[in-house]
């Protein structure tokens, strides 16, 4: 697996009316036509679909069967698979929350997705989120800039 695609890509990517969705669904698109394997997680996806059909966050909102049939895109591809917590997960996770100075809050949403890239050895992120750079053991990829 070389990296995990983190929610804010795929919503530039569906997303028209982004400033960065031409630069969002040309990396997706080049990895997808390159066979790429990466990721995503049950979180991520389903950030996805609450953002992208909540119409005051999310502008031109797209119906669950829209935003489902842009996710099943991606899913259908052999390339792409979903990371799933291990028997190791609590451990790695009490490490993890050990290692960042203020773990409270919205962060946590990341600790899950960190900690399971940990476990399954994923160490790259794709994400325009600079949160994800308080995890020493990842890589920040912003595709964005």
């Amino acid at each position: 697996m070389r990296f995990l695609i983190d929610t804010n890509i795929l919503l530039h990517g569906a997303n028209f009316r982004s400033e960065h969705h031409a630069k969002a669904r040309g990396f997706l698109e080049q990895h997808l036509s390159e066979g790429t394997p990466w990721c995503l997680s049950w979180g991520i996806i389903y950030e996805f679909l609450r953002v992208a059909t909540h119409a005051r966050v999310f502008p031109k909102a797209l119906s669950a069967q829209q935003a489902c049939r842009y996710l099943g895109v991606l899913l259908e591809r052999e390339e792409v698979s979903i990371l799933v917590p291990t028997n190791r997960h609590w451990q790695l996770l009490q490490k993890t929350l050990n290692e960042l100075a203020h773990p409270a809050g919205n962060l946590l949403h990341d600790v899950g997705t960190a900690v399971l890239m940990r476990e399954h050895g994923v160490q790259e992120i794709v994400t325009a989120d600079t949160d994800f750079l308080q995890f020493r053991f990842l890589r920040v990829v912003n595709p964005l800039l």
